[in-house]
């Protein structure tokens, strides 16, 4: 179960570090300043932090395997989950305007690329795609600090 969990965990980045690379190349930080992004970049930043420490930390306990890294691991997740969480519910509204944007009235005044959410172009998949592995992977870390499979 330990390896299920450290092949979640990977697929559940590389889709993270494809929204995080979107985010940082469509302006994101500098949106900061405007208020044009939902996501705050301490919250985005600190998300990604905890999740590669968390990471690192899974990749020593597959190798080590000492229940305590597991427990550290599972116990990095849990802010991460929340912060994506917080995410998530921030990014909800700019996926509905996005969705609402192509209706013959915004057609109308076209917004700028400046006035654009950075994270209006998360594809709808990859976000999905991230949640759902970050979940399978949240269980599996617990699954596997809780003995149940083995590891």
């Amino acid at each position: 179960m330990d390896i299920a969990a450290l092949i979640t965990w990977v697929i559940t980045a590389l889709g993270g570090f494809y929204m995080l690379g979107t985010w940082i190349q469509r302006g994101g930080i500098r949106q900061q300043q405007s208020g044009t992004s939902r996501l705050p970049a301490p919250v985005i930043f600190g998300h990604f932090a905890l999740a590669a420490i968390g990471l690192v930390v899974w990749i020593i306990y597959v190798i080590a395997d000492k229940g305590a890294l597991a427990w550290t691991s599972f116990g990095l997740l849990l802010p991460v989950a929340l912060l994506g969480f917080v995410m998530l519910a921030r990014w909800i509204p700019v996926y509905r305007d996005r969705a609402t944007a192509g209706a013959p009235a915004a057609a109308a005044a076209p917004a700028t690329d400046a006035a654009v959410p950075a994270e209006r172009h998360f594809p709808l998949g990859v976000v999905l795609a991230h949640g759902l592995f970050a979940v399978v992977t949240l269980v599996l870390v617990l699954l596997t600090a809780l003995g149940v499979g083995g590891s």
